[in-house]
């Protein structure tokens, strides 16, 4: 009779090379073909050093704990969108993203708060932000696309502080509030929806004209852009650089990547019918997704005069809607 073979008879297969994690896990990108150890060590000290002193900028900037972040800010704007706008180094990140958001702030002024809402110790640290959340604001309550927020929060920084954070952007402590993006009917989805249909046929009518007759809206391709702010489906590293910016601008950051990816993007879908159009919507290229490439981009398009224009018209509309409903119902 033969013997089963135990999990000690088998020999181990060749181990495959271990290739270089980044701290969230994932696998380093190859650089240029070449793997990091493949480099010049002149060139890894070189980038060392840029970004320690990068760092030590910040440091300088922001002060102990972030003390000197309010006056810096106030004394020297311009530099700071500029540096924002570099990115925010991995290693200040969750507190900067704390200060520009206004949510430092709100959790000083409540203190204890987030323990009293949270209840249940031991449970997941998403599940409590989002229970959390849906306890403080009932209205609200939890919308599927919050946890993708406030999990790139938590990876960054604490559940009260990725709560209050939360609690910053949705309510608007600094930057207009958020909270019609998860509202019952989703209504600042579709106004903002309605204000990029109006920029793609301003700023680029030959593709507006396309989307058009192929019977293509934002809102086949958009919501999710604005309901995650890009964490959804982005690369990683393109969704930080845009959150760096994000927290500091507010929401017209998203109507620029939108508009610089369909730009970008241009000559290739003006090409496509129906079908291949809404994958390459869903799909964009990855040199399209390069952050040092798009953002650029971004920052160039101008969109605050039109964004203002097309609220105002959004507003006429739903006002014109409303009225005309409450006469039928009379009726």
């Amino acid at each position: 009779m033969e013997r089963r073979r135990g999990i000690d008879d088998y020999e181990p297969g060749p181990v495959p090379p271990q290739r270089p994690l980044d701290r969230f896990g994932f696998i380093k990108q190859e650089v240029g073909g070449s793997t990091p150890e493949g480099l010049p060590k002149s060139r890894l000290v070189a980038d060392y050093e840029r970004e320690a002193r990068r760092v030590r900028k910040w440091r300088k900037m922001i002060g102990v704990g972030g003390s000197d972040w309010k006056h810096y800010a106030r004394r020297k704007p311009h530099v700071v969108k500029r540096r924002i706008r570099k990115g925010i180094p991995d290693c200040l990140r969750g507190l900067v993203w704390q200060l520009i958001s206004g949510s430092r702030d709100l959790l000083l002024m409540n203190p204890g708060v987030y323990e009293q809402l949270r209840h249940g110790p031991g449970q997941r640290s998403l599940y409590n932000v989002l229970k959390a959340y849906s306890v403080f604001d009932r209205d609200v309550g939890y919308v599927q696309g919050m946890g993708f927020l406030a999990g790139l929060l938590l990876l960054y920084m604490s559940e009260e502080d990725a709560f209050w954070l939360l609690v910053a952007l949705l309510k608007g402590a600094v930057h207009a509030p958020m909270e019609g993006l998860y509202q019952v009917g989703l209504p600042l989805v579709q106004q903002y929806l309605f204000q990029f249909d109006h920029l793609v046929r301003e700023q680029l009518p030959k593709l507006g004209e396309h989307f058009s007759q192929e019977m293509i809206n934002p809102s086949m391709y958009a919501s999710q852009w604005f309901i995650t702010v890009f964490s959804y489906s982005f690369p990683f590293p393109l969704a930080l650089r845009i959150w760096d910016v994000f927290l500091y601008e507010g929401v017209k950051i998203v109507f620029k990547v939108g508009l610089a990816l369909l730009k970008y993007c241009h000559e290739d879908l003006i090409k496509l019918s129906f079908e291949k159009l809404i994958h390459a919507l869903r799909n964009f290229p990855e040199d399209a997704m390069d952050p040092d490439t798009l953002l650029p981009m971004a920052y160039s398009i101008k969109v605050s005069r039109s964004l203002e224009d097309s609220k105002d018209e959004y507003e006429k509309q739903n006002r014109k809607h409303i009225q005309s409903t409450e006469l039928i119902g009379k009726a």
